[in-house]
């Protein structure tokens, strides 16, 4: 259950209001636990030299599509923890594209946690210096709150959502380390100002790195590729 937004909870129009008080307590036990199995997962990725991305957007921004394109390209072992409330379906493209992965439905939860992704962890057991991806459910809101023991955070933004998304859903990214723009061999096709979203994230998030790229043309896919070899160096150090 997700506290702050209330996902997962039976009867919430029937539920009384809770104090405020009650509320905080509850929100930072769970974020307390949670922190708690990040932390371990943390340890665990650095004794094997694993580097590990939190990739998170809107649903349809491109996530899958984006992780499979890697698959194919990158040299090294892929290994891939999909996020959804339903289905297998995505797990079933990574591993189409030759991937290892695990799926996580979280029913009506809206975000992965870490004693999930532990878990998953467990179940992939990913060889020394590979690649883990951690595709979340698609929720620009409470992933941001909940640390899985990745490296970083990536926010995948399309060019078809708009450019005000950060601005919107700002925790999300002010946790982000990268902001991927997707989709852009749309650009001719859509209202979108590359220039107004970058100054957008960068408004909430100063450091954030931006990097601009189509799946499906391969536009923009090696800036990408060097950014996951330059962060997997840093990692690695």
């Amino acid at each position: 259950m997700c506290v702050t937004c209330g996902c997962g909870k039976p009867n919430l129009v029937m539920a009384p209001e809770p104090r405020a008080s009650q509320v905080i307590k509850l929100e930072r036990r769970l974020l307390d636990k949670n922190d708690r199995f990040a932390a371990e997962n943390r340890a665990w990725l650095a004794a094997r030299g694993l580097l590990a991305l939190n990739l998170v957007s809107s649903p349809g921004a491109g996530k899958t599509t984006l992780l499979t394109r890697t698959i194919a390209d990158w040299r090294g072992p892929v290994h891939v923890i999909e996020g959804d409330q339903a289905t297998s379906r995505d797990a079933d493209k990574i591993r189409q594209a030759g991937a290892r992965a695990v799926q996580i439905n979280t029913g009506t939860g809206c975000h992965l946690e870490a004693e999930m992704v532990q878990r998953a962890l467990g179940e992939l057991e990913p060889e020394p210096g590979a690649l883990v991806m951690i595709e979340n459910v698609g929720n620009l809101v409470c992933p941001a709150l909940f640390d899985l023991g990745e490296h970083a955070k990536v926010v995948i933004l399309s060019v078809t959502e708009g450019d005000d998304k950060p601005l919107k859903y700002p925790h999300m990214f002010g946790a982000s380390a990268l902001m991927v723009v997707t989709k852009i061999d749309l650009l001719p096709y859509v209202e979108f100002d590359m220039g107004a979203a970058v100054a957008r994230a960068r408004e909430i998030q100063p450091a954030i790195e931006v990097l601009a790229l189509s799946a499906k043309s391969g536009e923009g896919l090696e800036g990408w590729y060097r950014w996951l070899e330059a962060t997997r160096a840093r990692v690695s150090c």
